[in-house]
């Protein structure tokens, strides 16, 4: 696995804590990593775990394969249409059923789709990677604020892990063109600037939720405080072989993808080591090495210092913060 840093040398199956009592949501669970990353956490014996897709058949199947590993764990599958902001809303609102909730991991996303507007009329990238993402954590934020600052509760760990992607770095020169995202934003570049730019999205919102959220673990810490706030963490999860990067692809992406990993001398993986990354910080590292707002390589490199001017701009974190509170109220 020549691309892992392998910093950290995590085997989830073995140095996953116990995950007794917590409720887990993962986006995109019915294939690829997200898949993985519901079946690996299934292990380690949550209360209950929340999966998003659009696949019903491949969520019965694993919810089979779950029931399997532990008939105690309570599962539900959300079926939902990540590109559209109303219906994210109503199948959270609609489906999600508890009283707390200890991580959510936003793993969905898609990877240079055909030119196209999502239903709401934005960029379907920037849509589906972020926005979909952000209207969630905006209806299920009052229940993560309240595990999180709960004083009640013993052993409370709230972590909300976003998926980026080394590809962050093949962004527009402003970072994220806000004044043609409600536009196909049509490039000749194919689709590596349209990911690209929501892929720095993921990143940057999650800084920006722990810089804004009033329950984050950065505003909430202080001395001899008996609760720890929540933990907003984003994560390259490595060049992993999934449906993502075989399917949809036009020969000109095809080839962007295959200069990329030559230029950066990377090899694909599978979803077994692809999983590792976000596995490491949703659950395996330990709370305390964990830096809000920050961004994880794999595996365990925190990687602040390869951030460009735009991953780490103040000035766009919080741009990214108001467009997409106001994209959320009219909703």
């Amino acid at each position: 696995m020549p691309n892992l840093e392998q910093y950290v040398d995590f085997n989830p199956e073995k140095e996953t804590p116990s995950l007794a009592g917590r409720v887990l949501f993962v986006t995109g669970g019915t294939a690829g990593l997200g898949r993985a990353t519901v079946i690996s956490l299934a292990r380690h014996s949550p209360a209950h775990i929340y999966f998003t897709g659009r696949n019903a058949s491949a969520a019965a199947d694993l919810l089979a394969e779950i029931k399997q590993i532990d008939p105690a764990v309570g599962t539900t599958f959300l079926k939902m249409d990540m590109n559209s902001l109303a219906d994210v809303k109503k199948a959270c609102v609609d489906g999600f059923r508890h009283s707390r909730l200890d991580l959510v991991v936003c793993n969905a996303g898609v990877m240079y789709i055909p030119v196209g507007l999502s239903a709401d009329g934005f960029e379907n990238h920037f849509a589906i990677n972020h926005l979909a993402h952000a209207m969630i954590l905006r209806v299920l934020m009052p229940v993560l604020a309240r595990t999180a600052t709960d004083p009640k509760l013993d052993n409370v760990d709230v972590r909300v892990v976003s998926l980026s992607s080394d590809a962050w770095r093949i962004h527009p020169k402003d970072g994220i063109t806000f004044s043609t995202i409600r536009t196909e934003q049509k490039s000749w570049v194919g689709g590596a600037y349209r990911y690209g730019q929501s892929k720095l999205a993921n990143l940057v919102y999650a800084s920006a939720l722990s810089h804004h959220v009033p329950a984050s673990s950065a505003n909430h810490n202080k001395p001899n405080s008996k609760t720890k706030g929540i933990k907003f963490l984003s994560v390259h999860p490595g060049a992993v072989t999934t449906g993502l990067t075989t399917t949809k692809l036009s020969t000109l992406d095809r080839a962007a993808i295959k200069a990329y990993t030559l230029y950066a001398r990377i090899t694909m993986m599978d979803e077994s080591q692809g999983r590792l990354s976000q596995l490491w910080v949703a659950a395996g590292a330990p709370r305390d090495e964990l830096v809000d707002g920050g961004y994880y390589m794999p595996v365990g490199r925190l990687s602040q210092d390869r951030l460009d001017e735009m991953a780490k701009s103040e000035e766009l974190r919080d741009e990214l913060w108001r467009f997409t509170e106001e994209v959320l109220d009219g909703f």
